[in-house]
């Protein structure tokens, strides 16, 4: 049995969504997993653990700072586990946006990060006009409404392939 650590950054909670079925592939595979949010994270020894997995969010281009003085301050560690990060960001929407090769959150993080992790992952992610505050609401629409997406602030609009998620999940689980 391994032990597996997933460390989560989720603004609006789809990317902790994300890891909580991430975490039940990888305990259905015989790993004992920890499931912990970015913030928290400092406190947990990284040498415990043979795997570690990240998910991190995009919330007006940009994953939060946190998250690269984290893998930044743990590469080392980060590097010498079996490893892997996801991003989730609702460009990932679109096919032509939606791998690693391809979406451009992704490309940023690998420039910015100083961590190379070994498996990569892009998820679509969730719009939740309902539950946003008028500020956010209102730039979420206007993004929305310049990339073509869904701009009725009534509703609630999920992208996630959850096919996509269980294939990186065994995939990593497998590792």
């Amino acid at each position: 049995m391994s032990n597996t650590l997933i460390i989560y950054s989720s603004v609006d909670g789809q990317t902790k969504v994300i890891c909580d079925r991430l975490q039940q592939i990888c305990t259905d595979n015989g790993s004992k997993v920890t499931l912990v949010a970015l913030d928290d994270a400092h406190a947990i020894n990284l040498s415990y653990y043979d795997k570690v997995l990240i998910g991190a969010s995009i919330r007006y281009g940009k994953h939060r700072p946190a998250l690269y003085q984290y893998v930044n301050r743990h590469r080392a560690v980060l590097n010498s586990k079996k490893n892997a990060f996801f991003t989730v960001n609702v460009v990932a929407r679109k096919p032509e946006k939606n791998t690693p090769d391809t979406n451009p959150y992704m490309k940023k993080f690998l420039q910015l990060s100083l961590w190379e992790p070994q498996q990569l992952g892009v998820f679509a992610g969730k719009i939740d006009y309902p539950k946003y505050r008028l500020f956010d609401r209102s730039m979420i629409r206007l993004i929305m409404w310049i990339t073509k997406g869904p701009t009725d602030t009534s509703g609630t609009y999920e992208f996630t392939d959850w096919d996509s998620v269980d294939s990186f999940g065994q995939a990593f689980s497998e590792r």
